[in-house]
């Protein structure tokens, strides 16, 4: 992974998370800081994933690896909403 691509791993992941948390039904208790940081984490963990499997470079918008991303971003905003929901009395 370059500078490049760690970079716009973070500016895409900003959105991957917002997506994630629209995506999600209902309300989750987490900040706008905290979405983020989960949608970066599922931006990179889903570039991983898709460099693996070798979807990651195909011309034009990634789009399976943009689902991916997605989907990990929803499956990790509910988990934190879910433990931050837990551990709030």
């Amino acid at each position: 992974m370059t500078i490049e691509s760690i970079i716009g791993a973070i500016i895409i992941g900003a959105i991957i998370g917002t997506l994630g948390r629209l995506f999600l039904p209902g309300r989750q208790p987490i900040g706008l800081i905290l979405t983020i940081v989960v949608g970066i984490v599922a931006a990179l963990i889903g570039t991983f994933i898709a460099q693996h499997l070798g979807v990651a470079t195909t011309p034009g918008i990634d789009w399976i690896e943009l689902i991916m991303q997605v989907v990990l971003a929803v499956v990790g905003v509910g988990l934190v909403a879910a433990i931050r929901g837990r551990t709030r009395v």
